[in-house]
């Protein structure tokens, strides 16, 4: 087997991102005896949103959320600002991207944290300030941009530039750990570094993380990562999905996603189509969970793992141009100017 390019590896992180987001969509905010109910017990492929959705009603199937879309707006705001994320920038992108749903009557907005710190922001609040209360997996979900445009061999660094496109609307302790943990694991995978040392990298990442922002009340992140993966070890993908919900929990809370995320990884480290899928079929904040799984695993395994019927109805459905993304952000990551491929 022909060894796997740095690009495919970015590559796979940014539609593997989206791919677990699309096959989440219709199950988010679903228990998981209603996914059962529904879907089955396993998703086997992209699926449209119930009717009776009480956000995703109308979406059809392979359609992203707002994971995919915030991640694309935060790689915009990089590649435009040559790796820099100017706060008052992202900020007017998050209040346009917000106006936009709107105006198609989307229910999937910005999450909690995200839209408290934006109406802060606009009342007049400081920007360093504003994100103080932001504890959800927001900052998670749209990390990967930051972790394909920086190296993890300098773990400051990359912790350094994860809090600086975060701190807006999550400049939390457990938040920055949350991001910083997703973003460590995949910076890892595409520099092609094994499963073992993406996910030492990722707590390690967490750990660093979690030292930064406001400290706010919630779990060590990285240790939640090691015992949920010790957890899983062994178990099939009924075995999986029967268990992550019970013990490690699917709220957006961070230190239940990140971990339930980076759980379903390692028990499918090599199969980043079921990885997806398992994660999908978990319910709660399903998209962002197998949003942050399909990332981890497409870092690791490359974007040809994934089926190509997959990767071309989440470009062609949502008009994505992920190829040519993943190229701009390894320009920013290797200092280069050429194309990555």
């Amino acid at each position: 087997m022909d060894p796997v390019t740095q690009f495919e590896r970015a590559a796979g992180a940014l539609y593997g991102l989206a791919i677990g987001d699309a096959l989440g969509m219709p199950t988010q905010m679903m228990s998981r005896e209603e996914v059962v109910s529904v879907f089955g017990k396993v998703l086997v492929d992209f699926e449209p949103a119930p009717t009776d959705h009480p956000i995703a009603e109308g979406m059809d199937a392979g359609r992203i959320t707002d994971d995919t879309e915030q991640a694309v707006l935060l790689a915009t705001e990089l590649i435009d600002g040559h790796g820099e994320v100017n706060i008052q920038s992202w900020a007017d992108a998050l209040i346009a991207w917000e106006e936009s749903m709107k105006a198609k009557g989307s229910l999937d907005l910005l999450g909690p944290s995200t839209k408290r710190a934006i109406n802060a922001l606009m009342a007049g609040g400081d920007p360093e300030e504003v994100g103080r209360r932001g504890d959800t997996n927001g900052a998670a979900m749209r990390i990967t941009p930051v972790a394909i445009a920086v190296r993890s061999l300098d773990l400051d660094e990359l912790v350094s530039r994860v809090a600086q496109a975060s701190r807006l609307t999550h400049n939390t302790s457990v938040a920055l750990a949350g991001a910083a943990a997703v973003a460590g694991a995949v910076s890892a995978g595409v520099e092609g570094l094994t499963f073992e040392v993406m996910i030492d990298t990722a707590c390690d990442a967490a750990v660093r993380g979690s030292r930064r922002g406001h400290w706010i009340a919630g779990a060590d992140v990285a240790v939640r990562i090691r015992w949920a993966i010790d957890l899983v070890h062994g178990l099939d993908a009924d075995g999986v999905v029967d268990l992550l919900p019970i013990l490690v929990g699917t709220s957006l809370a961070t230190w239940e996603s990140v971990p339930a995320a980076f759980a379903v990884a390692s028990a499918f480290s090599d199969e980043p189509w079921l990885a997806c899928r398992v994660a999908a079929s978990l319910g709660g904040d399903s998209d962002t969970i197998a949003a942050m799984t399909g990332a981890i695993v497409g870092s690791r395994c490359g974007i040809n793992v994934f089926p190509a019927a997959a990767r071309e109805t989440v470009a062609r459905v949502n008009g994505l141009e992920l190829d040519e993304m993943a190229r701009r952000l390894l320009q920013l990551r290797n200092g280069s100017e050429q194309s990555a491929a």
